[in-house]
């Protein structure tokens, strides 16, 4: 085992069990397919798949001084790989900021899930940071493996516990996936697991939900979205974790804080410090971005590009079951 896959055997099943060999090679290719990239190629013992996000082939090309994706969730059936991929084939930037729950290593000791639109991000994220991209990984809770290996490179790719950026215009920024600041993950992980088995039902609920709201000719509608919003726990939960985010950015002698975590993207000044949450790419499919000049945007590719998360599952097949084998 290599040194870029040597972390994923924190996945294993069984002490005799070995990771698949379409994640391994995944990982620890570097030709990609002799300078070509393999995001459509097959990769040995990875299902196939039907792409569900349009191809980019037609977009003009984006580039931005600095891109901070996370919360991407790779190994579940809620990860929306498809249109990651669109946007990432769309999108260049000098600098890409990976900030945590990349991959949901919570998600693969219980249940290994792993097709090829997931192989071809990892694919994508990699073939970046070899043509130039500076990539940095900065593990979340989901991909707590990784944090054992931070301060190395890894195909290109450097692990950060937490890193500083620096703005077009001379402003601070805290990258940090923001797990430590959630006192449910930090003292009671069994009832964060619990928790993400709780919004694994809800999201497939919701897709069976909105299949019934499709044949009646009704637009996509999100419960997790609804509730955060009206729920009053859930509101003052998010409230609370943003003010904790810009106190520790505070306490750094930093402008501004960009992190994730949370699923909810945003913008927004909290007492003198600049919130940014970046999102996720299970459900609101986001990303934000740094222009030229500095300015801070975020992208919500599913409504740019007029998405819906059920496009996510083109066939049956490729649809959430009501219920994920626990192994």
């Amino acid at each position: 085992m290599n040194a870029l896959t040597k972390p994923f055997g924190l996945f294993r099943r069984d002490a005799k069990a070995a990771i698949p060999s379409g994640l391994a090679q995944a990982l620890s290719d570097p030709s990609d397919g002799g300078g070509h990239e393999t995001c459509d190629s097959q990769t040995p013992g990875v299902a196939p798949h039907t792409p569900a996000a349009p191809q980019t082939d037609d977009l003009p090309e984006r580039r931005y001084r600095t891109v901070f994706i996370s919360d991407v969730h790779l190994g579940t059936r809620g990860c929306k790989a498809d249109f990651l991929l669109d946007f990432l084939r769309t999108v260049e930037s000098d600098t890409l900021y990976l900030v945590g729950d990349i991959v949901d290593g919570w998600r693969l000791r219980r249940s290994w899930y792993w097709p090829q639109a997931h192989n071809d991000v990892v694919q994508k994220l990699l073939r970046k940071a070899r043509k130039g991209t500076q990539v940095f990984f900065v593990p979340g809770n989901h991909d707590e493996f990784a944090r054992a290996y931070v301060d190395n490179d890894f195909g290109h790719v450097r692990l950060l516990h937490d890193a500083i950026h620096e703005t077009a215009d001379g402003r601070r920024l805290l990258i940090i996936h923001g797990d430590e600041f959630d006192g449910v993950v930090l003292y009671a992980k069994w009832l964060a697991l619990l928790g993400d088995s709780a919004y694994t039902l809800a999201l497939t609920l919701n897709h069976w939900f909105n299949v019934v709201r499709r044949t009646l000719g009704l637009p996509y509608w999100s419960l997790s979205k609804y509730l955060k919003h009206k729920v009053k726990n859930a509101v003052s939960f998010i409230a609370k974790y943003e003010e904790a985010m810009a106190d520790e950015a505070r306490r750094r002698g930093c402008d501004g804080v960009v992190c994730g975590h949370i699923h909810h993207a945003e913008i927004r000044p909290i007492d003198g410090v600049l919130y940014c949450n970046d999102g996720d790419w299970v459900e609101s499919c986001t990303a934000l971005v740094e222009h030229f000049d500095g300015r801070l945007e975020i992208i919500d590719w599913s409504q740019e590009r007029d998405f819906s998360p059920l496009d996510a599952y083109p066939n049956k097949e490729s649809a959430p079951p009501a219920s994920a084998p626990v192994r």
